[in-house]
């Protein structure tokens, strides 16, 4: 089992904007958002490049903070995403994606009967600081 995606204790990683900004000083946030569910799937960041290639392919292109190269969410997996519309803040340094899960998958982490699951399946338990599996 790996601890920080499927375990109950809460590790938050405060210190990731100030990495990826020693990193990857131009990208911005996107924030990702099932246009039929509401749901936000994940956060992720873009630069210049990985938002035009984007809107040039009308897929869910981010700027991987970790490998410094593009990253089309899904590629490998096939949990794809088409890219409906783009908003943007009213400062300018946050985008949201709009987009449409070309086949059933969202996360690349599976609940017990092996389904993609939404990234955001924990939820904080305010009592125990705990977290709380919604599909396991």
């Amino acid at each position: 089992m790996k601890e920080l995606e499927e375990g109950i204790n809460l590790q938050l990683d405060f210190s990731k904007i100030a990495k990826i900004a020693a990193k990857c000083p131009d990208v911005i946030p996107v924030a990702v958002q099932n246009a039929d569910t509401k749901e936000v799937i994940l956060i992720a960041y873009v630069n210049e490049l990985a938002l035009k290639t984007a809107v040039q392919t009308r897929t869910a292109v981010f700027w991987s903070t970790s490998r410094n190269e593009l990253w089309e969410k899904g590629k490998t997996s096939g949990e794809t995403f088409e890219l409906l519309e783009v908003y943007v803040n009213c400062e300018q340094n946050s985008l949201v994606y709009l987009v449409r899960p070309r086949r059933g998958g969202i996360c690349h982490t599976k609940n017990r009967n092996g389904e993609p699951r939404n990234c955001y399946y924990r939820r904080l338990n305010f009592e125990t600081w705990q977290l709380e599996n919604i599909d396991p």
